[in-house]
């Protein structure tokens, strides 16, 4: 059997050295991943604040197309939103699934 790896951890000043488990590495690995997949979500935010910034600058450009330019607005909201739905998919697989 494999002895599990040595970690040094440094704790206000204080150096530790500790085993870790399988099962400890696993669970810091998942939290990672799935804290990295949750970054997806604030570009998330940035592109629906660009689509409702194009609406409004349009609209005040011509406000005769305003109509328009509402529906192609909550079409561009609705794709970018998925894009965020998906990244939290992604985080909730790894942290339950896998």
């Amino acid at each position: 059997m494999e002895a599990s790896p040595l970690v040094r951890i440094n704790l206000m000043g204080k150096d530790k050295v500790t085993r870790l488990s399988q099962f400890e590495m696993l669970e810091g690995a998942k939290s990672m991943g799935a804290g990295a997949a949750t970054i997806a979500s604030a570009g998330a935010a940035v592109g629906i604040g660009n689509v409702f910034s194009s609406l409004i600058h349009s609209v005040a450009r011509n406000p005769s197309l305003a109509k328009q330019l509402f529906g192609y607005a909550i079409l561009g909201f609705a794709l970018t939103e998925a894009i965020a739905l998906f990244a939290l998919m992604m985080a909730f697989l790894i942290l339950f699934v896998f």
